[in-house]
Parts: structure tokens; sequence; C-alpha cells
């Protein structure tokens, strides 16, 4: 049990308010200065572990979900986006 000493001070950390957001693969390739298509192949492959690759059917192409959370935890990148504007624009 950890236990506040006398003259020892509390810290608190504020999160950012995740939304589940599926961050577009471009937005991640450049918030870390890499090319979307590596962001593509290490989702694909599996050793870029901030989201997820389906391929879809019998075809070459694929889907992808990078859900804000995990790009943060993984990468520390997040952009608030408000959810009504996002909806908005679909």
């Amino acid at each position: 049990m950890n236990m506040i000493k006398s003259g020892e001070q509390k810290v608190y950390v504020e999160f950012p308010n995740f939304t589940g957001r599926n961050v577009p693969i471009r937005e991640i390739a450049e918030a870390i200065g890499k090319d979307a298509q590596y962001i593509r192949i290490g989702l694909q492959e599996g050793w870029l572990k901030f989201g997820y690759a389906k391929k879809i059917g019998a075809s070459s192409e694929f889907n992808y979900y990078c859900p804000d959370k995990k790009v943060w935890e993984e990468t520390g990148y997040f952009r608030d986006v408000d959810n009504k504007r996002v909806k908005a624009a679909i």
C-alpha cells in the first residue's frame, strides 16, 4: 500500500478526452514524421501497435482502425476533435 508521507505532494495526471475516434493514417504519419505507406505496412505486418489492419476479402485492400487512445499511448500524439463537427462532415 502506497502511503503519502508528511511533506510529499500528490501528482494528478490529466488524460486527453479520448472518444475512440479513428485517427487517419495521413494524420498519424504527419505527426510522427513518417510516410503514410510506412504506417500502413507497419499495421499490416503488426510491428506498429497503435492500430489494426483488416484485409478485405480476397482483394489486396485493407481497412485500418487506429483509435485515438492507442495512438496516444504508443506515440504520444493526440488531437482533440469536436465530435459534432466530425459527424457533420461525414
